[in-house]
């Protein structure tokens, strides 16, 4: 209420001012500007409800809601963090954000290093809390706008749920096929068992699956896939207990 008391005591006086039939063109500009203030504040307002909301109850993805949106199907069954194989859990930490255990949602270090390579950004440098703020918040594609909401977003979900939520969500939303979403539809599918039984090599070759999941098929590894899995063993070794933030108490 307090929040909402603030959107409208913001435009309350440019929206309020009585008509100036002598300025009616400021008058008019006026009167858009507080909108457009009043509709961002309500926007930002919707989004604090669902990152709250979203810390408690099973969450959709972007690429989920269009899909349904345009009846198309959907695999996906939600399972608690709990459930979830530990093996998968260090698996997508290594392949996907090593640091993620020691940074507040953005990892500064390795964004720093992209934008100064002198050829020109060549890889990403999303945290896996900024991919989850990407699939649920957020639309695919690649572009610097959607790039500068990840930021503010990954920020604020990882002070509102902290690294066991973030993890649990991601690994609900993540996509690993064509209407395949979530680690344990993706286990059921390519391995015909439930998530929470992953060895470490399935679990490495789901997380090596991640980057082109549509390509990709863990079930039936490429030379590619085989190779990535083996890199991301190989970081397992290397993460040592810096990836224990997110496993369940």
């Amino acid at each position: 209420m307090a929040a909402s008391s603030s959107c409208a005591a913001m435009t309350q006086d440019i929206t309020d001012r009585p008509i100036d039939r002598r300025g009616g063109r400021s008058n008019v500009l006026g009167r858009f500007i507080g909108l457009c203030v009043r509709l961002a504040c309500w926007l930002l307002l919707l989004l604090a409800a669902a990152i709250l909301l979203y810390r408690v109850v099973p969450v959709p993805s972007t690429l989920m809601l269009a899909r349904w949106l345009t009846l198309r199907p959907v695999e996906r069954e939600w399972v608690p963090l709990e459930q979830i194989s530990p093996n998968l859990i260090r698996a997508v930490i290594a392949a996907e954000d090593q640091r993620f255990c020691s940074h507040r949602g953005v990892d500064w270090i390795e964004l720093n290093a992209v934008l100064e390579d002198e050829d020109g950004p060549s890889r990403g440098a999303s945290t896996l809390t900024m991919q989850t703020a990407k699939n649920v918040f957020l639309w695919p594609g690649r572009s610097y706008i959607r790039k500068g909401l990840e930021i503010p977003l990954a920020l604020a979900i990882d002070f509102a749920w902290g690294k066991q939520r973030v993890i649990e969500v991601y690994l609900n939303v993540a996509e690993w096929g064509h209407g395949l979403f979530g680690a344990e539809a993706a286990a059921q599918r390519y391995f015909g068992k439930a998530v929470a039984r992953l060895s470490p090599a399935e679990a490495a070759r789901l997380a090596a699956a991640l980057p082109n999941p549509l390509l990709r098929d863990p079930g039936k590894p490429s030379r590619v896939l085989q190779s990535a899995a083996a890199r991301t063993q190989r970081r397992l070794g290397q993460l040592g207990s810096l990836g224990d933030c997110a496993l369940p108490d």
